[in-house]
């Protein structure tokens, strides 16, 4: 049960979690974090009025969106939410569901997922108190802003949803948290996970020796690099930076291909590398990275990805693997995993379950979460638990 605050303040509004079918597995555990520490939670005020359906068996409010033959849909929240203070989480990047149009088969598309999530919102009928939306990845964060005649794809999606009434938007690792420009006054808050990464990889690398002689972070590119300066800084180690030189002559799939990767930083010889990054899409990019730096003579190399969508496959990644090139990678469970990479012995799950529940519970009494948004803290005891042996 996480630590609360001496004020406990009264909720906003009865607890409600809408888990579309996306996120169906993450929301449940976020529920079942939120069903044990309610319930154990002991607190005079809570058998009041305004603690009314406090404690639950579930937060869960079951919804769906059936599809007719033609393809079209429909959003049906099957509880009331009258009053609720509404969580909805959405993984837009779930392919593995499907859908019939006419007797084929369609994958969803991020489109077809953002759709549901407004066809949710427009079911709850401006009902509920008040409306979150948990979405991890972004939908359309990619196409952030404009470098020709296109269009902004996520800044009108944010405009749309609070146009609807949601009041505040959650994700993680944003890949340019400046969009939230779009809905400035709005609430948008880009989390990131560094606290679960670092956690994550000393469970399974319990021999890391986190100090400057021996781990360094590195940036796959500049766009990576205010991340990796976070855990270079938390971790007080070096910190190193890729340059990608692309060929802006040509267009491959949509991007200029990279010619060369530029190293900045210092010798990383016999150093074990974390390498660090918003996505892992192709994957092409971080194996290059690795790579280049074993060509410098380093150590073992740690791949940290808030998300793993693996586009191409997963192939790429079991050879680096058996030729020794990357020794573990690690991504979160905030979208959708397939079961074939869940047994990888080069692939680390990084749960963001509690996290999660953690981030709605104290909105929900409308407390600060700048506590949790910046973990340093609690990144430091971690390391000192560690480097003392009290660590497990």
């Amino acid at each position: 049960m996480p630590d609360r605050e001496k004020n406990f303040t009264i909720p906003v509004g009865s607890l409600g979690l809408i888990a579309l079918e996306s996120s169906k597995s993450l929301g449940e555990r976020v529920n079942d974090y939120l069903v044990d520490w309610r319930n154990d939670r002991e607190e005079e005020h809570t058998s009041t009025i305004a603690f009314t359906g406090y404690r639950r068996d579930s937060y869960l409010i079951e919804s769906s969106c059936p599809r007719f033959g033609s393809g079209e849909a429909k959003g049906l929240i099957k509880e009331s939410v009258r009053g609720t203070d509404l969580y909805l989480l959405v993984d837009v990047t779930n392919y593995s569901l499907k859908y019939t149009v006419s007797g084929n088969q369609n994958h969803m598309s991020p489109d077809d997922h953002y759709q549901d999530l407004k066809r949710i919102i427009a079911a709850a009928g401006g009902k509920a108190r008040r409306i979150t939306v948990i979405m991890p990845f972004l939908y359309e964060s990619r196409q952030h802003r404009r470098s020709s005649r296109e269009s902004l794809d996520c800044a009108l999606a944010l405009q749309e949803l609070t146009n609807m009434g949601v009041e505040s938007i959650i994700t993680f690792d944003a890949h340019d948290p400046r969009v939230q420009n779009a809905i400035p006054l709005k609430t948008f808050e880009t989390v990131q996970c560094t606290y679960q990464f670092i956690k994550s990889l000393l469970r399974c690398k319990p021999d890391i020796k986190v100090d400057p002689d021996n781990l360094m972070i590195v940036s796959p590119d500049e766009g990576a690099m205010a991340r990796a300066v976070y855990f270079s800084n938390v971790l007080e180690v070096d910190l190193g930076m890729f340059y990608k030189r692309r060929d802006y002559s040509t267009i491959i799939d949509g991007r200029n291909p990279i010619v060369a990767h530029e190293f900045l930083g210092r010798n990383v010889k016999g150093k074990d590398v974390l390498i660090i990054d918003d996505m892992i899409s192709s994957g092409d990019s971080m194996i290059d990275v690795a790579k280049e730096l074993k060509k410098r003579e380093a150590g073992r190399i740690f791949a940290a990805s808030t998300f793993g969508l693996f586009t191409n496959g997963l192939e790429k990644f079991d050879k680096a693997y058996e030729s020794g090139l990357i020794d573990k990678v690690l991504t979160t469970n905030l979208i959708y995993q397939k079961d074939e990479l869940l047994t990888k012995p080069w692939y680390q799950s990084v749960d963001m379950s509690k996290y999660i529940a953690l981030l709605i519970d104290t909105l929900n009494h409308d407390q600060s979460i700048s506590s949790l948004l910046s973990p340093t803290d609690r990144i430091r005891n971690l390391i000192r638990r560690y480097e003392k042996g009290e660590f497990k």
